[in-house]
């Protein structure tokens, strides 16, 4: 067997290929957690998940249960235009939110009607792998969608065809990790969730089985 890069592994063998690719990503992407530490969403996935999905989906393999690859979060910062503290504040509650730093998002080219010219900073992004990803789901199902105002459940529209969710939040205070004193301002993001799905079903599957609340489906 193969040894994986010793800056990422220490001279250990990794169990398969995945194990090492998400070890690797760890280190890219800077997400800190001890390297023995497995996320219980995680753990739950592996032991329970993919067994029922298999089942439900009439797959094979363990290999071809779809599994989610990374999250990516966007705040979009359009009054840093003129006020250049509010990309601060909000590369700060990203932080707190995702608990990985973000970064600065530039405009590709200059508008002159929205007054934007090329190269300014407009929003903060982050994407989250491996262990970070887990944690960030877990407590965004568990903590953060139960405070939505009004909430009846996610549409399944909101699907791109391709197996991706993409989730338009109007306000960041649903996250515990907000400060409401020191972040009065609501800011609306959005949270793309990616899999290996291909299909919208598979996916839709595949994320209700880790916890995302879907609308039922009208009865006829």
């Amino acid at each position: 067997m193969m040894k994986d890069n010793k800056e990422i592994r220490k001279g250990k063998e990794p169990r398969d290929h995945k194990e090492a690719k998400e070890a690797k990503e760890t280190v890219k992407y800077g997400n800190v957690m001890p390297k023995d530490y497995t996320p219980r969403l995680k753990t739950a996935y592996l032991q329970k998940i993919v067994p029922a999905i298999m089942k439900d989906l009439s797959l094979g393999s363990p290999m071809a249960v779809p599994r989610m690859t990374k999250i990516v979060i966007n705040i979009g910062v359009g009054e840093a235009k003129e006020n250049i503290q509010a990309l601060d504040l909000a590369k700060e509650d990203l932080t707190q939110i995702a608990g990985q730093a973000p970064q600065i998002r530039r405009a590709k080219k200059s508008i002159s009607n929205f007054k934007l010219r090329q190269g300014m900073p407009i929003a903060v992004r982050v994407t989250l792998r491996g262990a970070m990803m887990y944690e960030f789901f877990d407590r965004f199902v568990s903590l953060s969608v139960p405070r939505i105002r009004d909430f009846q459940g996610l549409d399944p529209k909101l699907f791109d065809g391709r197996g991706n969710l993409n989730i338009g939040l109007k306000e960041h205070h649903i996250f515990p990790e907000i400060n409401v004193e020191k972040s009065p301002k609501a800011r609306g993001m959005n949270i793309t969730f990616v899999t290996t799905a291909g299909s919208d079903d598979k996916a839709k599957a595949l994320l209700e089985y880790l916890g995302m609340p879907f609308k039922k489906a009208a009865n006829k």
